[in-house]
């Protein structure tokens, strides 16, 4: 093992400004999957606010080891080691480039929490190398992307869950499960929002040098080329398009998720979008004020967000409801009410309460158990490709002020040009993905 110094950098990640186009595909030296009992070796790619969360989850378990951890920026490079030395008393190796993580033999799984333009090609490029994956949400920036990485995790037939963790709560399971077993009549309406005061206006900010530490060609990467703004950098990368998509995939993948886990897995047909920065004025670019209409063979959906806000629907700051004949089911983190419709009778109304833990917890748990037994997690790829594309399909609509149609099959958006080519990416040269349809 290394400490972490500026020698250990430089040595370590000299290849950070090769071309990614040229990178080998590279297999897992470990002929076998971890068994039960096995010692389980992670590489986190990505050591931000999401990254640390995430790793202290997966210390909760004993069998996990940090052997690597990687970052353009040396100061998020030291909170992880710090983290690795305070719950295991070890000092991980330490890299700037992700692909020295994916080419080390003793690396069994690995953690991306970067930035969302750079969720895809770590992961497709850890599933040709045999890892199993745990990546943040949204799955990538794009449709394609997403596309793309599940067909790399197919063809290299690996575990892979998205980390969006109110899939293992325990009361929304609960509530979902009385959706699906027909309680409810048939459910035409669910809503989900998301009115958010927790985070303040980021202001106007002019181009500077990046800081010290900081390998900023590698943090762009695929995006496209720009001077460093301490505004579009780390936390507020979230509200630029060039690297997401605001609270639409922030916020919106979780509860989308939790809406189709009440509901059948069909596609929209159309989406429409209206919204604008009614509230902010600052730099950011994606809207602060949105809602969104999903129109499904069975059911319609809506989605708003705002911001600067905390009294949303039915008095909850963010939430989830269904609609059905017999009665409707609202839910938040503190747990879910169903009422019956007034002129039925056919069901009772009842609450469930949360249970109060982490559901992060019970989350990469299920991803380790996975790992090992080789089944599907509860997030897995297919199901997080579908909830991602949901939220893509929203921010397409409100970028094109139009209504969009959607083939499912072929993923692409019918009759319109603009909007279809924002279903994938072009990625900045040298950088090149691996399975994407587009770019």
């Amino acid at each position: 093992m290394q400490t972490l110094t500026r020698r250990n950098f430089i040595g370590k990640t000299a290849l950070a400004s090769l071309a990614a186009g040229a990178f080998p595909y590279i297999r897992s030296a470990r002929a076998d999957e971890p068994g039960a009992n096995d010692k389980i070796r992670l590489g986190i790619i990505g050591c931000g606010g999401q990254g640390l969360v995430d790793l202290k989850c997966f210390f909760l378990n004993p069998e996990i080891d940090c052997v690597v951890a990687c970052d353009v920026d040396d100061a998020q490079l030291a909170k992880a080691v710090a983290l690795c030395q305070e719950k295991r008393g070890k000092v991980p190796d330490t890299v700037k480039d992700f692909r020295r993580v994916l080419d080390r033999k003793d690396v069994d799984i690995v953690l991306i929490a970067t930035p969302d333009h750079w969720h895809a090609l770590p992961m497709v490029m850890a599933a040709q190398a045999g890892k199993d994956i745990y990546t943040e949400k949204p799955l990538a920036k794009t449709i394609d992307e997403g596309r793309a990485m599940l067909e790399a995790s197919k063809k290299y037939n690996r575990i892979v869950q998205m980390g969006s963790q109110w899939s293992s709560s325990q009361h929304i399971l609960e509530a979902t499960e009385i959706i699906r077993s027909g309680k409810l009549g048939k459910v035409s309406l669910a809503r989900a929002w998301a009115f958010l005061d927790w985070f303040p206006t980021i202001g106007h900010v002019t181009d500077s040098n990046p800081p010290a530490g900081v390998d900023y060609e590698f943090w762009l990467g695929p995006a496209p080329e720009r001077h460093f703004n301490q505004n579009r950098f780390h936390f507020n990368f979230r509200w630029f398009w060039d690297y997401a998509g605001g609270l639409m995939t922030d916020w919106g993948v979780h509860l989308l998720n939790m809406v189709e886990m009440g509901m059948s897995a069909d596609a929209p047909k159309a989406v429409s979008a209206a919204g604008g920065k009614f509230i902010l004025d600052d730099d950011s670019e994606t809207p602060d004020s949105l809602v969104t209409l999903y129109e499904f063979p069975t059911y319609q959906l809506i989605w708003e967000h705002r911001v600067g806000l905390n009294n949303g629907l039915n008095s909850r700051p963010w939430g989830v409801e269904w609609h059905g004949t017999e009665g409707n089911i609202i839910l938040n983190d503190t747990g879910w009410q169903l009422t019956t419709e007034p002129k039925r009778a056919n069901i009772p109304s009842q609450r469930g309460k949360s249970n109060g833990k982490d559901p992060r917890e019970a989350h990469v748990r299920n991803f380790l158990d996975c790992v090992k037994s080789r089944q599907q997690p509860i997030l897995n790829l297919e199901k997080g490709h579908r909830i991602s594309t949901l939220a893509h399909l929203g921010n397409i609509a409100y970028r094109t002020d139009q209504k969009i149609f959607w083939d499912s099959e072929k993923e692409k958006i019918i009759g319109n040009h603009d909007a279809d080519k924002l279903v994938g990416v072009k990625y900045r040269k040298p950088w090149h993905l691996p399975y994407m349809r587009r770019g």
